[in-house]
């Protein structure tokens, strides 16, 4: 074993050799933030062939193995901060959440029981609380942090199923699914999250339980179609558990209306869930919040804090409007939540979550509001949104480039346009765009496609960039359009 004690602890030499590690590590941070490349540029197959496992009988000790990450790891990262990295919903950390991952790390507190997580558990149960002030609830901390959207679609998706069988008086949990499935459906957009269909077929129903709505032009829930759909399935004899309401698609930021479709399941006592992993950002809105009306008539809601929330991945959380559905996915074990432990008024969150083993990733959140304060928070979540607009409009103003849909969030799609060729060439064309100016370093534009439109994407949550930024963005686009018409 080295000389140094490797384990974390108390001790002289574990906590010099703990800030030396972080001294270093920092350091390294600090100069790749000054890199100027986006990206180096490397293929997969350069990465596949550069990147090699040292692992050696004696170890290459703490300094070594730092040296060797920041060389095969860090330098060849993305760097999600810089102006032209506008690919995903993948967004610069703020500073503040850097410095709570310190702190969640060093603890190492796990959320499954009290006695692991003491300060911690009550730190997440008073922020779900605030966060279901935010969207409308009632008081109370029914929710739970999540590792992201897929899971918290994944705990709505579930709790519906379970609470759709209940009211037949049967209990998914002790006898499992019954019946004929097949007749068993859920509804949501054509461009609903894919978790929807993933989630189905972990809970065993598959995507075939999937009936996917029509979208409007603007990518929003048609909802016309969607009481057609509902008509079509009670003639068919088919169940539908839940309706998945989107607020915020992951292209076109549509947000879906919330209001008109909870009225809607209301009438027909369906479950309604709304996926806001992006759009719930706009609960901290001063400009924006009112597209978010509706939200809190929904059964369940997604929420992330690692997209326009700037949080590092992963932080999300769950929140269930009616607590009693939380009795159907309780499950008591005398090593974490005993009977007697309850009792006393112990809190309890393994009960909440999917989760067993949980990091502390409210922290982040938590430091993150205290921070900034809501004012700022909400300027920059705002700036996203307004910022899209602005290149909207610059972007209808040039020849070459054509607007594929106005936004709603904080994307652009859009698509360069060449004077000549079919859509197949075009879509193409653009195809290439987004790989070639990844492959170069210079930028990563996201490639998609809309209503059957190839198009390029510009999702603008970094509140550091402006709208001379994303011009000369444009400009490289155009300029990397001629170069690859010519060759």
């Amino acid at each position: 074993m080295s000389d140094i004690n490797p384990i974390l602890s108390g001790s002289a030499q574990s906590i010099a050799a703990y800030q030396d590690a972080i001294e270093q590590s920092t350091q390294a941070v600090v100069a790749w933030l000054q890199q100027p490349e986006m990206y180096q540029g490397k293929t997969v197959e350069q990465l596949r062939e550069r990147i090699q496992l040292s692992f050696t009988s004696q170890g290459l000790g703490n300094q070594v193995a730092i040296e060797r990450a920041v060389e095969y790891f860090l330098k060849d990262s993305l760097s999600v901060h810089h102006a032209q990295c506008v690919a995903h919903l993948h967004c610069p950390s703020l500073v503040i959440s850097q410095a709570a991952e310190v702190l969640i790390n060093a603890t190492n507190q796990s959320m499954d029981s009290w006695d692991q997580s003491p300060s911690a558990t009550i730190i997440e149960m008073k922020l779900i609380e605030w966060l279901r002030q935010q969207v409308g609830y009632t008081a109370g901390d029914a929710g739970v942090f999540t590792s992201g959207g897929t899971q918290s679609n994944l705990m709505g998706l579930m709790l519906a199923r379970d609470a759709f069988f209940a009211r037949q008086g049967h209990s998914v949990q002790q006898h499992g699914l019954t019946g004929d499935l097949s007749k068993i459906k859920v509804l949501c957009s054509e461009n609903a999250h894919f978790s929807v269909q993933k989630n189905m077929a972990l809970m065993g129903l598959g995507y075939q339980s999937v009936t996917l709505v029509k979208t409007d032009a603007f990518s929003r829930m048609d909802l016309s179609d969607l009481s057609t759909k509902l008509a079509q399935a009670d003639a068919n004899g088919e169940q539908v558990l839940a309706i998945v309401a989107t607020a915020g698609t992951t292209d076109a930021g549509a947000i879906d209306p919330l209001a008109e479709i909870a009225a809607m399941a209301a009438e027909r006592h369906i479950w309604l869930h709304v996926d806001a992993a992006w759009g719930g950002a706009l609960l901290l809105s001063e400009q924006y919040r009112h597209y978010l009306d509706g939200l809190e008539l929904a059964d369940s809601v997604t929420l992330d804090f690692h997209k326009q929330f700037f949080q590092t991945i992963s932080c999300g959380a769950f929140l269930l409007k009616d607590a009693r559905h939380y009795e159907l996915m309780r499950y008591q074990a005398a090593y974490l939540n005993s009977g007697f432990d309850e009792e006393q008024g112990v809190p309890n969150l393994v009960s909440k979550s999917l989760q067993t083993t949980r990091r502390f990733d409210a922290l982040k959140l938590w430091m993150g509001l205290e921070a900034l304060g809501k004012k700022q928070y909400a300027e920059i979540i705002d700036n996203g949104v307004t910022l899209a607009q602005q290149v909207a409009q610059f972007v209808t103003e040039q020849p070459q480039l054509e607007l594929v849909m106005q936004p709603q969030l904080a994307s652009v799609l859009f698509r360069f346009r060449p004077e000549s060729g079919d859509a197949a060439a075009v879509a193409l064309l653009n195809q290439r765009i987004g790989d070639a100016l990844l492959a170069s370093g210079s930028a990563n534009v996201g490639v998609t496609e809309s209503d059957g439109v190839t198009c390029l994407k510009l999702t603008l949550l970094n509140p550091t960039v402006c709208l001379a930024d994303v011009k000369l963005l444009l400009e490289s686009v155009k300029a990397c359009a001629l170069q690859l018409l010519k060759a």
